[in-house]
């Protein structure tokens, strides 16, 4: 299997898709839940879809933490941030700072918070 050299980020459905737009314009290697028709999945399924193509989760749902403490479940990562946290040019800027700096493999079983 060939390894991955960057973090792939994608966005669940509660992520506006600018904030992928312009992730993708940046280069980062990123998708949301509309681009690939993936909409009304479970969270347990959205995590397994993120697993499979080896991405990390963006979300604003904080369902994904806890699911994730209490299951013990394997993901690729999950960055969370609140929705109204962070405006879409800061968490683009956060984003890509983390795909810079950061490794696939320092990103599994891992939640950052933007």
């Amino acid at each position: 299997m060939k390894e991955i050299k960057h973090i792939k980020i994608y966005a669940d459905e509660n992520v506006n898709v600018a904030i992928v737009e312009g992730l993708k314009r940046r280069g980062v290697e990123a998708w949301s839940a509309i681009d690939k028709g993936k909409l009304g999945l479970s969270d347990e399924e959205q995590l397994r879809y993120a697993l499979e193509e080896r991405a990390t989760i963006f979300t604003h749902d904080d369902d994904f933490l806890s699911m994730v403490a209490e299951s013990e479940t394997e993901h690729c990562g999950i960055i969370y941030v609140h929705q109204q946290h962070l405006s879409i040019g800061e968490c683009i800027r956060r984003l890509k700072a983390i795909v810079e700096t950061m490794s696939p493999e320092e990103m599994h079983n891992r939640i950052l918070f933007l």
